[in-house]
């Protein structure tokens, strides 16, 4: 059986092209022992190719490369044209159609895919965050979080935590009422990552008595009594002063509003 050499060179790991790679070996090997397939990542310089390609030209191996730099690929195809290497340019024609598509020249940022994917999987994990430890359900989840948001029912608590999530922050949150005393992690957190939602009584009376309605529900009941408001309002700024937290009143604002103040005020704390 013919000895198969191939160097899969990239600026990246070369994830890309071995998988590639390996797709098509397996349309003629049914194991890959009779392979030799050699992942040559990080490269960086002219200079690495030329010592590649005059590796590869000397085992008579086939050169499957993912490089971004436009100089790069033009250096490589000329090495392996001049030194009769095979060779396949995986992303290059690709890069062209589109870049020719959009009229847009192409960043040529090596690994610019890996980065995408931790962001995607760092947003879904901070999504699943904001529901495992959303309205207090597991107070542990306040020491483990980004942001941790208080406040009493009906304050935009939850949507603004799902809203902080797509940002990747993880974010807790805790329903304030004066009959059920905060969990004790509450004052253990870093009094910078906590704040505390405030709304008038008057708008949140209006929100509540809503609420109820669409549950099918008179609009009376104490949940919605301006004095039973109040109440819970006192009770959320005795927690808030204790904590030393950072209030924000968002009445009459919009989730997307609150976000960028509390996203402001943590960047000037970060500089």
């Amino acid at each position: 059986m013919n000895q198969l050499k191939m160097y899969i060179v990239s600026d990246s790991i070369g994830e890309t092209g071995d998988l590639v790679a390996k797709a098509a070996i397996s349309q003629f090997r049914k194991d890959f022992e009779s392979t030799a397939v050699k992942r040559i990542p990080h490269v960086e310089s002219t200079d690495q190719l030329h010592e590649i390609t005059e590796i590869a030209a000397e085992q008579h191996a086939i050169i499957l490369y993912t490089l971004v730099k436009e100089e790069m690929r033009t250096y490589i195809r000329r090495e392996c044209e001049r030194r009769n290497i095979p060779s396949i340019d995986l992303l290059g024609p690709i890069i062209d159609v589109i870049g020719n598509t959009l009229n847009e020249r192409a960043s040529e940022e090596p690994g610019r895919v890996r980065m995408l994917d931790e962001d995607y999987f760092q947003k879904i994990e901070a999504i699943e965050f904001a529901v495992k430890y959303d309205d207090g359900r597991d107070p542990r989840g306040l020491l483990l979080a980004d942001i941790v948001l208080i406040g009493v029912s009906r304050t935009s608590k939850t949507p603004l935590s799902q809203y902080l999530a797509h940002k990747r922050y993880k974010v807790a949150n805790v329903p304030l009422v004066p009959e059920v005393n905060p969990p004790e992690e509450l004052f253990k957190i870093d009094p910078d990552k906590c704040f505390g939602l405030v709304i008038s009584p008057e708008k949140l009376n209006s929100i509540r008595k809503e609420r109820l309605k669409a549950l099918g529900l008179k609009d009376d009941a104490n949940y919605a009594k301006i004095e039973r408001i109040k109440a819970e309002i006192d009770h959320f700024y005795s927690v808030a002063d204790k904590i030393g937290c950072r209030v924000i009143d968002v009445t009459d604002r919009a989730v997307e509003e609150t976000a960028n103040i509390i996203l402001n005020i943590k960047q000037k704390r970060e500089r």
